[in-house]
């Protein structure tokens, strides 16, 4: 099985989980709390734009439990909100205030609902810290995953604002 967590998009091959109910969603839950799966169960696991709304206390516990689903030589496919692009471009001079807001909320979240709140921020050394705290290996930074056009491939200023890794088992 290969698992799209947190997707909304119905792709062959993939099942998805989400926190949210949508007719697409296969199975209902958390990306922290993966045990409806067993172990060694899932080839690959995609997650754009989710773990950023892990509590920093559930971090190495979270990345545990995806490696636990794993197989073996499984890949996990994260894709996070690029904290040193987005701090990068806040702090140019000419850029306008909705713009500055704009890249807030891609730092914090859309705060739209209960669910859209960012607990935590990466860049490729946290996030590459993290993985082998957690056992993965083979980790890189890749520009796309070339899987769902999703916010894993955004570049709403011309640059990605999405950091990208994959990561094995």
């Amino acid at each position: 099985m290969k698992l799209h967590i947190g997707g909304w998009e119905a792709k062959k091959g993939w099942k998805i989980l989400n926190i949210q109910k949508r007719d697409v969603v296969d199975f209902i839950g958390d990306i922290s709390d993966l045990s409806q799966f067993d172990d060694n169960s899932i080839e690959e696991i995609y997650a754009s734009h989710v773990f950023e709304h892990i509590e920093k206390t559930k971090i190495k516990l979270t990345l545990e439990g995806i490696y636990r689903v794993l197989k073996k030589s499984g890949k996990f496919y994260i894709a996070v909100p690029d904290m040193d692009a987005l701090f990068k471009y806040f702090l140019e001079e000419n850029i306008t205030i909705k713009t500055r807001i704009h890249i807030l909320s891609m730092i914090f979240g859309g705060q739209q609902d209960n669910d859209d709140f960012h607990y935590f921020g990466y860049n490729f050394e946290l996030l590459n810290f993290f993985l082998k705290l957690s056992g993965f290996i083979n980790i890189k930074k890749v520009e796309s995953f070339n899987l769902f056009d999703d916010t894993s491939e955004g570049k709403p200023y011309g640059f990605p604002i999405s950091l990208n890794i994959i990561s094995e088992k």
